[in-house]
């Protein structure tokens, strides 16, 4: 690009082309090179240097009073677009530091370099599958080339700002419910791709987007809370019959274990005494064996028929 820059001698006019613009969309780091500069071949003209002689003429003669008009001081994080006669002067923005302007001849305008946010105002967008969601956004933006955002547009902020808006209902509008609430990062970076190329023209270099708020209607609000409602009960009605399917599974077995073994029985009982007095009751009731119901009967019955 430096190639292609061509500086002349102080005060000459000069024409400015678009500039050109690296970037490098996977990163988001963004370089932005100087405007391409070419000779005019009409310059100030006659009349012209006679106002630039003059002026020269009368900061001599006002000197030092001229100084308060003629001296400008540019921060770091500013870069000023001089005109003379309404033509840029060679080396296009200057900055920082000290620079000298004749009075009534040139004409300053200044440009700040730093990141600049504006939140972008909720837009009623009507979704693909025909549900209209309010949405808003922040941008983060700021100028990497000051001679062309003065030269191509009249407020780079505020128009970057129109576009920011047309762009979040443009691309939205493209989308479903579904992909706005779950895919928002996505989003947001198609959105600052979609606007750094807009801006392009403008020498204002987009860095970030964010989508910061989906609203829905009060009527969806309550149909998506029905469904999960609805959902929620669905799946806990399959937890409890898998648990109660695995409950009576296992009772299955215990009993057909205890059914083969009347020892496992007796254990049983064991456990459960065990239970009872681990939860200090005053009253315990000891079970009594079947063997021994079955050893009563039987001597019941054999003393009744030796009676008769």
């Amino acid at each position: 690009m430096a190639s292609k820059q061509q500086r002349l001698s102080t005060g000459a006019p000069l024409n400015i082309n678009m500039s050109t613009v690296s970037r490098d969309t996977g990163s988001r780091n963004y370089q932005c090179n100087k405007s391409d500069i070419q000779n005019t071949k009409e310059g100030l003209g006659a009349c012209g240097w006679f106002l630039v002689v003059l002026s020269y003429i009368l900061c001599v003669m006002t000197f030092p009073f001229s100084l308060c008009v003629t001296i400008k001081v540019v921060q770091e994080y500013e870069r000023v677009v001089i005109m003379r006669l309404g033509r840029i002067l060679s080396g296009g923005a200057k900055g920082p530091g000290l620079f000298f302007i004749l009075p009534c001849v040139d004409s300053v305008t200044k440009v700040d370099l730093r990141t600049v946010t504006f939140d972008v105002p909720p837009q009623e967008i009507l979704t693909k599958d025909s549900v209209t969601v309010s949405v808003d956004a922040v941008v983060y933006f700021r100028i990497c080339n000051p001679t062309i955002s003065v030269i191509n547009v009249e407020n780079s902020g505020n128009s970057t700002q129109l576009l920011a808006a047309t762009t979040l209902r443009n691309i939205l509008g493209t989308k479903t419910l579904q992909e706005i609430l779950s895919d928002r990062e996505n989003i947001s970076h198609l959105m600052q791709v979609h606007l750094d190329e807009g801006t392009e023209p403008w020498g204002v270099q987009v860095e970030r987007v964010e989508v910061k708020d989906v609203r829905l209607p009060v009527s969806m609000q309550r149909s998506m809370a029905a469904e999960a409602e609805a959902a929620r009960e669905a799946r806990a009605k399959v937890i409890a019959a898998e648990g109660e399917k695995n409950a009576s599974r296992s009772l299955k077995e215990a009993a057909d274990i205890i059914s083969t073994s009347p020892i496992a029985l007796q254990l049983r009982y064991l456990q459960t005494l065990t239970q009872v007095a681990a939860e200090k009751n005053s009253t315990i009731i000891f079970p009594i064996p079947i063997e021994l119901l079955s050893l009563a009967k039987s001597r019941g019955s054999s003393t009744t028929a030796s009676a008769f």
